[in-house]
Parts: C-alpha cells; structure tokens; sequence
C-alpha cells in the first residue's frame, strides 16, 4: 500500500527529481516507511512506501528490472502474486524480493499490457518502459485503488490522490462546471470526471498508455450479468459462501498487524467471522454516536455499539468502540476535506475518525464494502427503478436540472441525465434490477471506494474489501436476480449463505448505513458551524451559488420540512474544498 506520482515530459524535456518529491510529499500520509525517486528518459517516478508485504528494502519502488529497462511504481495489492510467480519462475525470470509489485514487473516482461488480466486485487499502478519510450498507467477491476492524471502544458502527471499534483508549479485548482452539476445532482462525479477541471480520474477497469505524445485509453474489464438457471438457492448459497471463505482468506496475508470492520451487520460480521478463525484474538473495530434525545425515528439505529458488542463476544474478538458527539464535525472536517481532494457521496467524518482510532492497533483492515452493491441490500432503492428514467430520478440524490438553475448563480449549460446515459450505455444486464445494481457498482460504490481509500490512507491504514474479489464477483453476476431481491427481502442469497457462520439474528437484522445523526445535529446543535461555513461573506463571495436559495434549504432542513442534510454536508465541504485548494 502506499502513494505514488509521476511525470512524463511531452517535449522529451528532463523531469526534475525535486518535483516528483515535492508531489510525493504532499501524499507522505500514504507511505511513511520510505520514499523514493526515479528520473530519465524525459519521465520521472516516485512512490511514498507503506510497507505490508516483505518489510525488507527490497520491496522498494519505484522497482525495476535486471536491466533497467522498466521503472514501476505500484499500490495496492495483488492477492494472487504467488499463483502468478511460480510460471514466471519456471521461464526463467529472477527476483529479488517477495514482493507482488515484482512479479507484475516480470509478468509484463513477459505479456506487455496483458499482464494486467489475471490480476486479483486492489492496486494502481504506472510503469515506464524505457525501450518503447511508453508511460503505462492501470487501476484494478473495481476501483478501489484511485489513479489520476492531468496535462499542464507539455507536462503529463499521474498521481494517487489530486493534492501531489499541487507540487508542480504550474498547477492551479479550478472547479469544473460539468463535475459541479454532477455533484449537486448525484452528490458525485462519473466515469473519469473530477470537481477540478482538468484532472481526470481513471476509471475502474482501465489501462492508459502514452506514447508518441497521444493517451490511448483501454476498458479491460467491466461488470456483466449473465444469470445461469438449473441451480437452486441453496445450491448458489452453498458455492457463493466457499468463494466468500477463500477471499477473506485471500485477503489477511499480511506481513503486519490486521483487524477487521464490526458493525453487528451481516457483511463485516461475515468478513469477521472467517478472519477470527484464521486469527487468534482478532481486532474489531466499531464506531457509534451519542444520539440525541430529539433524534428521528430514523437516526435512533444509527448507534451499532450494542449489536457489534454481542457479536464481538459470539467470535472472542479484541473490541474497540469509538463514540462521536455534534463537536466532531467542526473539528476534523478541514482534515477530512484536505484528504478527500473532493467531496464524495455520503458523509464520512465518522469514517476519517474511525481509521484514525483503528491505526492506532492496526495497519491494515478488512472492510465490509461492495456487499450491498453485488447483492441488492438496498431494496427500497430498486422496487422503483424498472425502467431506465425511473432509475435515473432515484439516483438524483440532490437537485435536478431545472431546480438548479434557480441554485446556481450562472447557468451550467448541461443535463446531468446524459452523465448518466454515458454510464448505463456500457451495462450488459438482463433485467432492471441487475441494470440497477450495475449503475451502483459503477458510481456510487465508486465514491464509496475512493472515500474509504483516502480516509484511511489519511492515518496510514491500508482497507481491503474482500467482497470484491474477482472469484466472488464473477459468481455473483451469475446468480439470478431474483435470488438476490424477492418481495422487497434483499441479499437473499447472501443471507443463505451465511446460515450457520453468524447468528440468525444478524443476518436477518435491518439494513443500516454508517452515519451519523447530523439531521438533528444540523437543527440544533451544528447549525451555527453549518451558517457561517455556506451562508458567510467568504462563501457568498465565490458567486457560484444563489444566496436566496441557500437561506432556502437551510431555513427548509431546521424546521423540519426537508432533511437536507447530505446537501449542507456538500455544501460544507465545497467551502472548505475552496479554501484548500483554489484559495491555497
């Protein structure tokens, strides 16, 4: 796990070695176990190093090969490394290290870009191979390791996270009007869209080569169901919960202390569970809130502490709880913009201030992300979807087109509904609720990805998520629909499977997100912190947003009509996000 950066020079110009430190100490957070840099060739490579698998200076990158023709820089990593390593080994290729950045190094040796396929894992990867004079640029299946890039000029910069690229003189933040419209619409941008203008996130699934001066862009992967008949329930369950074994044991290899997400549900409750057998005394981890008195119906769930305390003592764990009160907003939410880069979907303060309490026993953690996505666990999103239109107003979390042209100060001249067209244009499905789950895998598990990664990467903490193992996945989006969402029952299946592996009262408990009570809080005791932050001098002076109309939903949300509290939170963030990296 660890930061990485580049640059490639266009005009075949020499890479300073000094900026491609400056851009890996913007993301030392990432990797504080070492650094280093590579430079030639017009290109250079950096990486901040956190160090899990072979602790030994051999793991160093940027890593090359015998004869230096290639440099790789490499984070994540790539569970199956040593199924990958034995036929490289058999053709002859050396190694020096026990690492699987080196076997991705010798497996391009051997099949160029097509190294990538077979690879089970989270990581990102650049690598420059000094023969072709060729800048090769990959992010996994599913997203959770982020990789972006910009031009400035004749510079071409790759980076972990959008604050390095503030080490090159030349960068300057700008919103982008079309990812403002996406965002004030979904409360996230897609595809390779980002909030700042001209930086660009790769997508999950692709691979980047520049070379000659031109980008190509290449999906290698993406999600398609093709349900299978002839199998029963218990059947699917049977195959679905030992695929489901064999990631989470994928998945604890580990070179340095592991715990593992418990929030008394099903999904870390399963991932604890495996790993607790695997493990003597296990770290769980949970994080609750101190729920007000006048909370809603609603938020009086969103404290976990009692389920994940009964499931902890069923699997002989190492519990640690955290509590958060309104005051832990005000008092992380710079640090947590700073680390974001950009606001993504959810709230996630709680999520910055649960790694940092888990780092402090552990380094790597195993989340329960990318369940609810692969098994419809939130069927009252898709009773509603059947067609593409109904989809698409579901998805519309804030405002749609015409209400924000009474939001914004100045038109933006874009339908978000053709964003959304873009992502459902590439969905292989066979039904509505498989179109469903394949625009959630696609955006909103995507924020969810990238918000977990850099929140945790915020405290040096690596988090895996053992549901999006290519075996799992693959099995998943082959089991018919209606084994997965029947009579509003979501994660049928999944459920099934999980039969004597936890307590029925956890599987069959109610779906409930991690997050915090903010609709009260923002009524109450936050709404002060949450006026001066969108509706101050400073704010208003940015002209992006109607002032009317911000008075609007702030007076809306504090006497109760509309709980705009995922909106306040954007709008929160989108000032912060202002103040760090426009106003610098």
């Amino acid at each position: 796990m660890c930061g990485i950066a580049g640059i490639a020079h266009l005009d075949g110009s020499p890479v300073s070695p000094d900026t491609i430190r400056a851009m890996c100490d913007l993301i030392r957070h990432r990797g504080p176990d070492d650094a280093a840099v590579w430079t030639g060739d017009a290109a250079g490579l950096g990486q901040r190093r956190l160090s899990i698998i072979d602790l030994s200076p051999r793991g160093r990158n940027p890593m090359p090969n015998e004869d230096e023709s290639l440099f790789l820089v490499a984070n994540g990593e790539i569970y199956n490394y040593r199924e990958l390593k034995a036929p490289l080994l058999e053709a002859g290729h050396r190694f020096r290290s026990d690492t699987d950045t080196e076997v991705l190094l010798h497996s391009y040796e051997e099949r160029g870009t097509d190294a990538i396929l077979p690879l089970n894992g989270m990581f990102a990867f650049a690598l420059w191979d000094r023969k072709q004079r060729r800048l090769v640029l990959a992010r996994d299946r599913f997203g959770v390791k982020p990789l972006y890039y910009t031009t400035i000029g004749n510079t071409f910069a790759f980076a972990s996270e959008i604050k390095a690229f503030r080490g090159i003189p030349e960068f300057r933040a700008k919103a982008d009007p079309i990812g403002l419209a996406e965002h004030f619409t979904f409360q996230n941008t897609f595809g390779e869209r980002t909030l700042f203008e001209g930086v660009h996130l790769l997508e999950a699934g692709h691979l980047l080569v520049l070379e000659n001066g031109a980008i190509h862009k290449h999906r290698y992967w993406d999600l398609a169901y093709e349900p299978e008949g002839g199998r029963t329930l218990q059947q699917w369950a049977h195959g679905l919960r030992e695929r489901f074994e064999q990631a989470v044991q994928r998945q604890l290899m580990s070179d340095v202390p592991l715990g593992t997400y418990l929030s008394g549900g099903m999904d870390t409750g399963a991932i604890s569970a495996v790993s607790s057998q695997n493990i003597s005394q296990l770290h769980t981890f949970t994080c609750g809130f101190d729920i007000p008195e006048d909370a809603t119906d609603l938020e009086q769930f969103f404290d976990e502490r009692a389920e994940s305390h009964r499931l902890s003592r069923v699997l002989r764990t190492i519990h640690h709880e955290l509590e958060l009160g309104p005051d832990a907003m005000s008092a992380v939410l710079p640090q947590v913009v700073w680390h974001l880069d950009e606001p993504r979907a959810g709230i996630s303060y709680q999520v910055y201030l649960t790694a940092e309490m888990i780092r402090q026993h552990v380094t790597v953690v195993l989340s329960g992300v990318g369940g609810d996505e692969l098994f419809a666990g939130y069927p009252w999103k898709y009773g509603p979807a059947i067609d593409d239109d109904a989809l698409y107003r579901q998805a519309i979390r804030f405002l749609t087109d015409s209400e924000k042209r009474g939001f914004f100060s100045k038109a933006i001249d874009y339908s978000t509904r053709d964003s959304f067209d873009n992502v459902m244009a590439h969905a292989v499905a066979d039904g509505p609720l498989h179109r469903a789950l394949y625009f959630d895998f696609k955006t909103f598990l995507n924020a969810l990805l990238i918000v977990d990664d850099k929140l945790a990467m915020a405290h040096s903490l690596e988090a895996r998520v053992p549901f999006l193992d290519n075996d799992l996945v693959d099995y998943a989006r082959r089991i018919p629909a209606d084994l997965k969402l029947r009579d509003g029952e979501g994660k049928l299946v999944l459920r099934e499977a999980m039969r004597g592996l936890l307590p029925d009262e956890t599987i069959f408990r109610r779906k409930q997100g991690f997050t915090p009570p903010d609709e009260t809080w923002y009524r109450g005791h936050s709404l002060p912190h949450v006026r001066d932050l969108i509706l101050g001098e400073r704010a208003l002076d940015r002209g992006y947003f109607r002032a009317e109309a911000l008075q609007q939903i702030l007076d809306e949300h504090v006497n109760g009509r509309k709980n705009h509290r995922f909106l306040l939170w954007s709008l929160m963030c989108f000032e912060w996000w202002n103040r760090l990296f426009v106003d610098r």
